[in-house]
């Protein structure tokens, strides 16, 4: 592949010689690619901001309260009982989005990631309406400030606190919930300082992200971006150029039989978020959002060659012109994403509504009791993971025999909350096994549908013998 430069593989695009910031002013995109990113980040957008809003049964259909360690995922309750559930599906994530850039690179970037959707679909849309496209912006930075400028950079700013004010508000309902957040918003600031002051910070972070540190999350920030290198190889289908096709670069004017069909118009360079040429390959700051493509198009168009230049491709697939996505990569994380969501499933399937532990008081003693039973003394918390209020009874199945518990049978618990009580249990002598012996006991709603099953040690007083 040629290359009229090759520094690029030296620095990013966004840092000179000097260690200093290169400010990008993007040219606006268009084209079929952009109209079609702004119509997916206007769903994604609509997602967002209209979830919270959703309840099921009177909750919240997506809930992350970690403080109450408290989780609501599609209106289904979570609790840290259910941490081995949400680690498998955490790993069946993170399996799915190194299997989906293995074979199509960098599109989450491009397409649905939220600070892309928000640059590009909102922030950057209402800078090119307030000051123009990238050549009247750089006229704009440079010139003295004068009314116009106050006017253009204070309206602009004023409206990006506004936005990154209201983005802070939905975040923050998806940690407390809609109706927290409508309390806070309804009642004093002197009442929710805490809320409040939270509720500002967030602001002012969304606020400088998209005002001022814009790309470099992308570039210098996100994980996601550093390890795409280790994830993508030749087969990866990303926003390429086809240099065997547009090699060499030639200018329009000086065109012939021998150039490629690039004309080194450099507007993929002028309409790039990060800054980036194409041209030079895949880079780690190529997001995969085809601004360049649209570019790339609307010229070929316009001196009648065809489109797809720059084109979503492999690169084996430009050198060679086949594909190869199914490899031995390819199907190993699939196997494995596969096997992942089966154990998730089977965690679900036995996944019970309620959870409970029984447990021997702390510093309780056994007791030999008059009539001749041997007594522990039981601590029992019970989570009810449901949106229903339980009403849960506790028998004692193992050993058999004339074994009984003492008061705590029955808890009622309300809906997503935890019940506790405390009970005895006596058992016979001739029905235990030695100093310890394992006791099950049986969890059962009111109509004698069993809940779970519970194991726990009883013990029996230092003094008692056993042949």
């Amino acid at each position: 592949m040629a290359n009229h430069k090759d520094d690029f593989r030296d620095h990013i695009a966004t840092v000179d010689d000097e260690g200093h910031r290169i400010w990008l002013n993007p040219k606006k995109p268009s084209g079929k690619f952009y109209n079609a990113r702004i119509l997916f980040g206007y769903l994604l957008l609509l997602i967002m901001f209209g979830v919270p809003f959703i309840k099921l049964n009177g909750h919240p259909f997506m809930l992350f309260d970690i403080l109450n360690r408290h989780f609501i995922i599609f209106g289904i309750p979570f609790w840290p009982q259910d941490s081995e559930i949400f680690a498998v599906g955490v790993l069946i994530f993170l399996v799915f989005i190194i299997l989906f850039t293995a074979i199509f690179g960098r599109l989450w970037c491009g397409w649905a990631c939220p600070q892309t959707v928000f640059m590009e679909i909102v922030f950057r849309r209402i800078e090119y309406w307030i000051e123009g496209d990238s050549s009247k912006q750089r006229k704009l930075h440079k010139m003295p400030w004068n009314r116009e400028k106050i006017v253009k950079k204070g309206s602009k700013h004023l409206i990006f606190f506004a936005i990154s004010f209201l983005i802070s508000n939905i975040f923050l309902s998806y940690f407390i919930g809609m109706d927290e957040l409508l309390k806070i918003i309804s009642e004093p600031p002197s009442m929710h300082i805490t809320g409040l002051s939270i509720m500002i910070l967030f602001s002012l972070v969304f606020y400088w992200i998209y005002a001022s540190f814009r790309e470099q999350v992308c570039t210098l920030v996100c994980p996601y971006g550093r390890l795409q290198s280790v994830m993508l190889d030749k087969n990866s289908i990303v926003v390429s150029y086809d240099f065997v096709r547009g090699e060499p670069r030639t200018k329009a004017k000086n065109a012939d039989e021998n150039s490629g069909d690039c004309v080194d118009c450099g507007l993929c360079v002028s309409v790039c978020p990060t800054g980036i040429d194409i041209r030079n390959g895949q880079q780690l700051e190529c997001i995969n959002c085809t601004a360049c493509m649209d570019a790339c198009d609307n010229v070929m168009t316009s001196i009648k060659k065809p489109t797809g230049l720059i084109r979503y491709a492999s690169y084996t697939h430009i050198k060679e012109g086949i594909d190869k996505l199914v490899n031995g990569r390819s199907i190993g994380y699939t196997a494995f994403l596969l096997l992942l969501i089966v154990v998730f499933n089977l965690f679900m399937g036995y996944r019970t509504e309620t959870e409970t532990t029984i447990l021997r008081a702390s510093g309780s003693l056994p007791q030999q009791l008059e009539n001749g039973y041997v007594r522990n003394l039981f601590t029992v918390k019970t989570i009810n993971k449901s949106f229903e209020e339980k009403n849960i009874k506790i028998e004692l199945i193992s050993p058999a025999g004339s074994n009984q518990l003492v008061a705590g049978r029955i808890i009622h618990i309300e809906s997503s909350d935890l019940g506790q009580t405390a009970m005895f249990v006596d058992i016979l002598p001739e029905n235990l096994t030695g100093k310890r012996t394992q006791i099950t006991l049986q969890i059962t709603d009111i109509d004698n549908n069993v809940l779970e099953t519970v194991k726990t040690n009883f013990l029996a007083p230092g003094d008692m013998k056993f042949e």
